[in-house]
């Protein structure tokens, strides 16, 4: 507890610039906290602070030992505020950025259910496809699909995403269900514009490999897919995000289970940071608690 109150005077005296300044922060006397720099400084076998009768200055090992000080008071705080029942709220403004469809549709709703937890944040999402810059605008927290790229931000797992092939009952009535990817020639497979081909394991074991496929349906957005394949227009390839809920209902049959290619990751994202902001963090938290369920994405696996 001395070490601690000795940490607090040493930021206090640095920030607030005077002995007396941090006494009153601290409602002590300057002597007291002239004490406790001074066993800081013994114990620690450095000169922190430069003091003369007018001002106080850092010097070099205090610069640095003054980050390192406020990110552990900082981290306190929080680890406080995880068992504290609140005592300490999350607070201030949070700048989201998700991709346009999976956002609106997973990323939105967990937004409204956390301002209702959190009524003293106030939140901005951004949805766009494109890769946004999170320093350049400000945006707290990214949510981004597929393996992270080498990059100067950091990132947490939230859970996992599968594709799957799909078709309706109508389809597979009319058509039949491919047994193996070989036979998805003899099917009208509904094509993304541009798109390289469906990834699919070549057997059940095998290596994933990009499979050419055609049909004639084609189009550069995948909600039409979506609802092309709803309307047993042909074979689509979509996220489980898309059609987890008709996957459920039974307006989607998927096929090729045993070929599908590994899950793969949704990440958070958001600047290198040595302490986050608790609305941040909390914000995560609830994200990794949703997605990582497989439930909640309908197939229990």
């Amino acid at each position: 507890m001395d070490h601690l109150k000795q940490i607090r005077a040493f930021v206090d005296a640095a920030t607030r610039g005077s002995l007396s300044a941090a006494a009153r922060a601290e409602t002590v006397t300057p002597a007291v906290i002239g004490r406790r720099l001074d066993a800081l400084e013994a114990r620690l076998g450095v000169k922190l602070l430069l003091r003369t009768t007018r001002r106080l200055s850092l010097s070099f090992e205090g610069q640095a030992f003054l980050e390192d000080c406020q990110r552990i008071l900082n981290e306190l705080a929080n680890a406080e505020a995880a068992v504290s029942l609140g005592s300490i709220r999350a607070s201030g403004h949070l700048k989201v950025s998700a991709p346009a469809g999976f956002g609106r549709r997973h990323v939105a709703p967990q937004v409204a259910t956390f301002m209702e937890d959190n009524p003293h944040v106030s939140v901005r999402l951004d949805l766009t496809d494109r890769v946004v810059d999170l320093l350049n605008e400000g945006v707290d927290c990214a949510v981004r699909i597929g393996e992270m790229a080498d990059s100067s931000l950091a990132s947490s797992k939230l859970g996992e995403m599968r594709r799957v092939v799909v078709a309706s009952p109508d389809y597979l009535r009319r058509y039949g269900a491919p047994l193996e990817p070989l036979e998805l020639v003899a099917h009208n497979c509904l094509s993304l514009d541009q798109q390289r081909g469906w990834a699919l394991r070549e057997t059940p074991a095998g290596e994933v490999v990009q499979r050419k496929v055609s049909g004639t349906f084609e189009c550069n957005d995948g909600a039409v897919l979506h609802e092309w394949a709803l309307a047993g227009k042909g074979l689509a390839w979509r996220s489980v995000w898309e059609v987890g809920d008709d996957l459920r209902s039974g307006r989607l049959v998927s096929l090729l289970d045993d070929y599908a290619p590994p899950p793969v990751g949704i990440y958070a994202v958001f600047p290198q940071r040595r302490h986050l902001p608790l609305r941040v963090r909390l914000f995560m938290d609830q994200l990794k608690t949703t997605f990582s369920d497989p439930q909640y994405w309908g197939l229990g696996n």
